[in-house]
């Protein structure tokens, strides 16, 4: 019998125990019941590890990866059922997780000297001080990260035709520097959206950071403040909301994200929570009414489970557990957001409003003239729409529509992420009107390859990067860099004859067909 506590039924562990089949799905996670009959289908990690924990109190196996709130954060408040009375919980009723296996050691490379036979080179993490650019990281990385990670991190839709092009089109940007000019003192601290920046760049935002390192999102926001930058909180982080705002140092400044929730009330009490925590800005995300195919990750998902891991359920066609890590939150993303809904969020905050996912000239007047206060030039990383163009390809296309609009750079700001790797890809976003640029697997993989420091480290080299390009360049202060300075003619062009980059050749790790796993 179910006890009333407040607004929520306190329910008994014996009363949950009922509900423990696929078609009648109780979880318990931090003493609250949930109703996973229909989530469990599209879970990132497969139904079966909603169905074994049914009718049980799963926190220990959700923890290590989930922040507490999320439950609360994406699903519909009818589907939590009530508060669990903790003494009625016993031993038996408490799912476990696996006991973790010692990850085996990876041979990474071959070496072969003349005359002998090729031997397998066991991986060895070189130190912090060996790296000396993001793709470094991004090769420990891959080297160090769990696979189901890996996959989550660096997949991109499709065939990931704009996930390389977002790196690539800096490449079609050439430079045209200025020569005797003053430039012993070089300045490259900004502010954008009231917010000082030792370089002009932000941590965006990245969600489950706890898969690359255990600090997950904290380290992220401790990095932050250690090299001068605003970090955007995710809306699916792995730490919650409080834990992350916790972590921040006096003084510290950040942004946040935003998925809208189909139920709205959801996202205004999340909304309202930012506010008045002092964020300063948020991000509405809009290019993702649905998740992209992201078959790296998909086919990760399929060969690290097995093949008999749901066979019953596929046979049946109830799970599609091929989707992996990206699609299952997709039903919690509203895909009815429309431009109509931009009063609503208007009305109900006074922070600054930006939309992130912006791919066109047209879409960034509307934000424009709406009101907002800027928007993100983005393709989600190259994760959803493929063969879109990169948002340094479209920034030229919106700094001319914009500017016909009368917009100007203090009342909107412009902001582009994706394929930023150099300190000179900072140099030109800015240059062509880009207030700052976002940065966000480089994040996430020097945190998976060193913690903290790695972050630190990443950010001081780019900023080694950029005071290089600026004083080469003539320009000694970030409000120097115009569009002068470089020369765009290519940057359209996809066919144009492109100069071999190793570094990125040899880190990407290429899509294969399943014949060939």
């Amino acid at each position: 019998m179910a006890v009333s506590t407040g607004t929520s039924p306190m329910l008994s562990m014996e009363e949950v125990a009922k509900h423990n089949k696929k078609e009648d799905c109780w979880v318990v996670l931090y003493g609250k019941a949930y109703d996973l009959t229909k989530f469990a289908r599209v879970h990132p990690g497969g139904a079966k590890l909603i169905y074994d924990a049914a009718g049980k109190d799963a926190t220990a196996v959700f923890d290590p990866i989930h922040p507490r709130d999320i439950m609360d954060k994406l699903l519909k408040p009818s589907l939590t059922m009530g508060v669990v009375d903790e003494a009625t919980i016993k031993p038996e009723h408490v799912a476990q997780p696996e006991a973790k296996k010692p990850a085996p050691k990876k041979p990474v490379r071959k070496a072969e000297t003349e005359g002998e036979d090729e031997t397998v080179v066991e991986f060895v993490k070189p130190p912090l001080a060996a790296m000396l650019n993001t793709f470094d990281f991004e090769s420990v990385a891959k080297e160090t990260m769990e696979p189901q990670a890996w996959g989550y991190y660096s997949s991109g839709g499709d065939d990931e035709i704009t996930l390389r092009d977002n790196h690539l089109a800096f490449q079609r940007i050439v430079m045209r520097p200025r020569v005797l000019v003053n430039v012993r003192d070089i300045d490259m601290t900004t502010s954008f959206l009231g917010v000082p920046a030792s370089l002009p760049l932000y941590f965006t935002a990245t969600a489950l950071a706890k898969l690359a390192h255990p600090d997950g999102e904290l380290a992220i926001v401790r990095a932050a403040k250690k090299a001068g930058v605003p970090y955007m909180l995710p809306t699916l982080s792995s730490y919650t909301l409080d834990e992350m705002l916790q972590a921040k140092q006096p003084g510290q400044e950040v942004f946040s994200q935003l998925y809208v929730n189909p139920e709205r009330s959801r996202t205004q009490e999340y909304v309202n929570k930012l506010e008045s925590a002092g964020v300063r800005a948020l991000f509405i995300t809009v290019d993702a009414p649905q998740l992209g195919r992201r078959e790296k990750d998909m086919r990760n998902k399929f060969t690290q489970q097995g093949s008999d891991v749901q066979g019953d359920d596929e046979e049946e066609g109830e799970v599609d557990r091929s989707q992996g890590a990206t699609r299952a939150i997709s039903s919690y993303i509203d895909p009815a957001l429309c431009w109509e809904d931009i009063p609503w969020f208007q009305s109900i905050t006074k922070m600054k409003i930006l939309l992130k996912g912006i791919q066109c000239g047209e879409d960034a007047v509307c934000a424009f003239k709406l009101g907002l206060h800027g928007c993100v030039l983005s393709n989600h990383g190259g994760r959803q729409l493929d063969t879109c163009r990169p948002g340094i390809e479209v920034l030229p296309e919106v700094m001319e529509a914009l500017k016909e609009a009368g917009a100007t750079k203090e009342a909107f700001s412009v902001f582009v992420d994706g394929g930023i790797r150099r300190g000179a890809d900072i140099f030109k976003a800015v240059a062509l009107g880009a207030a700052a640029v976002g940065v966000g697997r480089p994040v996430l993989y020097s945190l998976a390859s060193y913690g903290e420091r790695g972050i630190v480290r990443m950010v001081h080299m780019l900023q080694d990067e950029l005071l290089m390009v600026m004083r080469l360049s003539g320009t000694p202060n970030v409000a120097s860099l115009t569009p002068q300075h470089c020369i765009t003619r290519n940057l359209g062009d996809h066919i144009v004859p492109q100069p071999q980059d190793y570094l990125v050749q040899k880190t990407y790790m290429p899509l294969l067909p399943a014949a060939k796993l």
